[in-house]
């Protein structure tokens, strides 16, 4: 008896599935009759399984007789989205990298106008070792993978960004006004990814590039970062290619561009 409770249930299940996918495929609400067609099942079995579906708001009514997928598919799809550890699924494409280029690899995410690093591969034998430490700060202007974000912001954003922060100079080569960071700006958009030429710290240079989700917008920034007499400008495409790899595990698009 139990048994058959079970294969009753499972079938439900079945069913339940095939009038969430019947729906799924059409881009207008879909009437009973039109349903009952396109699962095989009878009207009144459909019925019934929509009707507990609609109690639960899996799906709508949206007219007498006529079914859409309903918001609390749309939550658990955000509950999800949100539980995704982009550090777990970014460490084995950082790991890659660090294998291939031999250089401190980077992870990092933003807080409100600064960028925060949340992790990193290094070789521990390395003589030279670079201060990008996990918890470390550091302002958008002044990192590779900052920038970035700034172009995603766009232009009145970041006069917005420079008029709170005063775009702080840390060395030499700090970029001190808008102008100067506009066309740095302009350039990591059109390449893809972004130097920091000793702008944060003298004698380390890193190379940046943006990490986007499903729906397109940058959550991360991927870089690497090694004393400047070994920084190899060439590494920029493998940079880009590895956040790319990070964006399709997060189900973002191939290729993500920052906006003008």
């Amino acid at each position: 008896m139990q048994e058959k409770k079970g294969k009753t249930s499972i079938q439900v299940i079945d069913r339940m599935m095939e009038l969430l996918d019947a729906l799924s495929k059409s881009g207008n609400p879909v009437n009973l009759k039109e349903l009952s067609k396109l699962t095989n099942l009878h009207p009144s079995t459909a019925h019934r399984i929509l009707n507990a579906l609609a109690h639960y708001r899996f799906i709508d009514r949206v007219q007498t007789g006529s079914y859409r997928l309903g918001n609390r598919l749309l939550e658990l799809g955000n509950i999800t989205k949100t539980r995704i550890d982009i550090r777990s699924e970014a460490l084995p494409f950082m790991r890659e990298l660090h294998h291939q280029i031999r250089e401190t690899v980077n992870l990092s995410i933003r807080q409100g106008d600064e960028m925060v690093y949340v992790e990193r591969v290094t070789a521990e034998h390395s003589a030279i070792r670079v201060a990008h430490l996990v918890g470390a700060k550091a302002p958008l202007h002044v990192t590779a993978v900052g920038k970035i974000f700034l172009i995603e912001d766009g232009k009145n954003e970041t006069v917005k960004y420079a008029s709170r922060c005063g775009l702080k100079v840390f060395t030499k080569n700090t970029i001190k006004d808008t102008k100067t960071l506009f066309t740095e700006m302009e350039k990591i958009r059109i390449q893809g990814f972004a130097f920091d030429n000793e702008e944060a710290e003298s004698g380390v240079s890193c190379i940046g590039a943006g990490i986007h989700d499903d729906s397109g917008s940058i959550v991360a920034g991927l870089s690497i970062s090694s004393p400047s007499h070994r920084l190899n400008r060439s590494w920029g495409k493998h940079v880009k290619a590895t956040a790319e790899k990070i964006t399709a595990a997060l189900g973002g698009p191939k290729s993500a561009q920052p906006n003008r």
